[in-house]
């Protein structure tokens, strides 16, 4: 596969995880603010602003304006159209690799989303945004599952989309178990809601909303799609297909990263991490960085030398 292919592949699904992230996220916090609380608005926001886009939330935004922002900023790099915007752009770069149907929807999307004439002060504008991505991510990723072959290509998608949802997984539980200590029963709800886990954290963990339990529910569930670990293995296995899919690629440096990764939420317990949640999150994080640089140079930017080597 040709590295710009691989590289297109690889930033539309990053891309597209990232409005589905916002789109989540955004939708559970606007629920928030329809329920009385003894927190305000503005902290509920906050988070979420911490949550979607890093350095954005010292500016102290109020709620409106935020909502507005992370949807339809055209210039924010976290924006909601921004991100579709990119995933599109990405997908229009390689049709001939995906499927008709993949472009078809993705492109329907993003006309959806961008067509809109969008004021600042419009809420009910901006949460149909926000639910048309939503609903829309649902349907691309059954429409990719389905009519894309699962080749080379498939599994770029696959490590994009999982090493996105890791690294957003750990930025969001750090503003609600680090950045926000003033969680209610509410905001553990928003939690789970924001990773589509509330219906599934009730039947594995009952209703009761411990922070202890929601955090190794969201962190260590292997068999849950919305957490760290089972977005890990899923990266171990795209990587593991890639390789031995593109001949005599030197993968030791990725092997070795994504094993240390796979550690580091596979032999723990939440009660050796919980104490020093940010410094175990913030090592994940640095962990998908250094893998995303090592994929980078093996796959997309690797010396001409080791091309005629394969």
């Amino acid at each position: 596969m040709l590295s710009r292919v691989a590289d297109s592949l690889y930033w539309m699904s990053r891309y597209f995880e990232r409005a589905d992230n916002a789109s989540r996220v955004l939708q559970a916090t606007y629920g928030l603010i329809l329920n009385p609380a003894k927190f305000s608005t503005e902290e509920r926001w906050f988070r979420a602003v911490s949550s979607l886009a890093p350095g954005a939330a010292a500016t102290n935004v109020d709620p409106q304006r935020a909502l507005h922002l992370l949807v339809a900023d055209p210039e924010g790099a976290f924006s909601i159209m921004k991100c579709i915007s990119g995933a599109r752009e990405n997908a229009r770069q390689v049709r001939e690799e995906i499927s008709s149907e993949m472009w078809e929807h993705l492109n329907r999307l993003y006309h959806d989303v961008t067509g809109s004439d969008l004021r600042p002060d419009d809420d009910a504008a901006a949460m149909r945004i926000v639910n048309l991505v939503r609903e829309g991510s649902y349907r691309f990723s059954g429409v990719t599952a389905a009519t894309m072959s699962h080749d080379e290509g498939w599994h770029f998608i696959q490590l994009g989309k999982y090493i996105e949802r890791a690294c957003n997984l750990c930025i969001l539980l750090d503003a609600y178990f680090v950045i926000d200590k003033h969680a209610d029963d509410l905001d553990w709800v928003g939690l789970l809601t924001s990773c589509a886990a509330f219906e599934a954290y009730c039947k594995a963990c009952t209703a009761e909303l411990k922070p202890d339990r929601i955090a190794d529910f969201l962190l260590l569930k292997p068999e849950f799609p919305y957490s760290v670990r089972y977005s890990l293995d899923r990266m171990h296995e795209a990587l593991t297909s890639i390789s031995n899919l593109s001949l005599s690629r030197r993968t030791e440096n990725i092997e070795r990263l994504i094993g240390r990764l796979r550690s580091m939420v596979a032999y723990v317990q939440i009660g050796d991490v919980i104490r020093e949640l940010h410094k175990y999150l913030a090592g994940i994080i640095e962990q998908c960085r250094n893998l995303h640089a090592a994929v980078h140079e093996v796959y997309i930017e690797y010396p001409i030398e080791v091309a005629f080597e394969t």
